[in-house]
């Protein structure tokens, strides 16, 4: 059941906004981005479409894994299980410092050291999306809604052949790449729920994660 605050702050929301142009799946999830953030001005760059939306749903229903980007992002994801790998990444790449560090003075450390320095020069949160790429390559929901560099990661994987997702949702925030790792993820053929400019974060990611699920566990969709 619904609880009345709630019902009275999508009231509030359909006074203030009209959505009416937006397909109807692509309307809840608009709405709960809103709803989750009290930011009128959020509706007015969010790209979404029925289709793809429609594509997520489906990829729930088949029991998708769901990647995070970041912690934040997981904690706001309470109904199904979601994944980070943070911690794989951080425990990798100081695996690697650590192995480069025991071979120097060696005659094969510059070409070892070589071949660790794209870890080396990454955002722990794109090395953690690398390393669930290659847990599930194909067929995942990825929710991005802090780190652009991870959302950077995503797209080169996706553009290698590495990573073909179900659906990203697309929302980091920031001055520093958050609106072209967005742009850069809808010119990808992948299925996409992102918006235009620097606003953005783990809490409208969140929400647009759990308004995919809600659709999801409805029988008449």
């Amino acid at each position: 059941m619904t609880h009345p605050i709630e019902v009275e702050s999508y009231k509030i929301l359909r006074s203030r906004l009209d959505l009416g142009h937006l397909g109807e799946y692509s309307r809840h999830i608009v709405e709960r981005v809103v709803h989750a953030t009290a930011d009128l001005a959020l509706a007015e760059t969010m790209i979404v479409s029925d289709e793809d939306v429609l594509a997520g749903i489906d990829a729930l229903r088949q029991g998708a894994p769901v990647l995070c980007d970041v912690e934040m992002v997981r904690a706001g994801i309470s109904s199904v299980p979601a994944l980070t790998f943070l911690d794989e990444a951080r425990n990798h790449i100081n695996k690697l410092r650590s192995d480069d560090g025991e071979r120097n003075g060696r005659m094969g450390s510059l070409i070892e050291s070589a071949n660790n320095s794209e870890w080396d020069s990454t955002t722990m949160s794109a090395a953690a999306i690398r390393l669930a790429a290659r847990q599930f390559p194909v067929g995942a929901i990825l929710v991005v809604g802090c780190a652009p560099t991870a959302l950077f990661q995503a797209c080169d994987l996706i553009n290698s052949g590495e990573f073909r997702p179900s659906l990203i949702i697309g929302l980091p925030v920031g001055f520093v790449g958050a609106a072209a790792s967005k742009a850069c993820l809808r010119a990808c053929s992948i299925p996409s729920i992102s918006n235009e400019g620097e606003r953005g974060g783990s809490a409208p990611a969140a929400a647009a994660f759990n308004a995919l699920l809600r659709m999801a566990n409805k029988t008449d969709i």
